[in-house]
């Protein structure tokens, strides 16, 4: 049966960095296992849309290891995706339009806090990162 699932990336992912791992893994399996996931990245959780960023968590796995890189690219590729960019702004220094996210612009729906309200009143299930 598939469910909707929410997932928020907001902590900061360099306190735990096997926490954020998780928090990938789990949101990939979902994914993978059918369901509807949207998720959301705010506050620090957007150094996961920083493929620097994403290429360091692969190293946490083994030095050539891309299973960090490989999980993103699932949820890239099949969750809708939300941000705060006023986040990105704060925490990555980066601009809209700049290009510089492992997705384009485009791909991302930008909200805030409401957003995020609505998201989780629609969701079945949340996991928050």
């Amino acid at each position: 049966m598939s469910r909707k699932y929410f997932v928020k990336f907001v902590s900061e992912p360099n306190n735990d960095l096997m926490k954020t791992i998780v928090g990938i893994a789990c949101t990939a399996r979902a994914i993978e296992d059918g369901h509807e996931v949207s998720v959301f990245f705010a506050a620090s959780g957007t150094r996961l849309l920083d493929t620097t960023y994403i290429k360091q968590l692969n190293k946490e796995m083994g030095p050539e290891s891309s299973i960090v890189s490989d999980m993103m690219d699932t949820i890239t590729a099949k969750a809708t995706l939300y941000c705060s960019f006023a986040s990105v702004k704060a925490t990555l220094g980066i601009s809209e339009g700049d290009g510089a996210l492992i997705v384009r612009d485009d791909e991302i729906e930008w909200s805030g806090p409401p957003g995020v309200i609505q998201l989780a009143s629609n969701s079945e299930v949340q996991l928050v990162y």
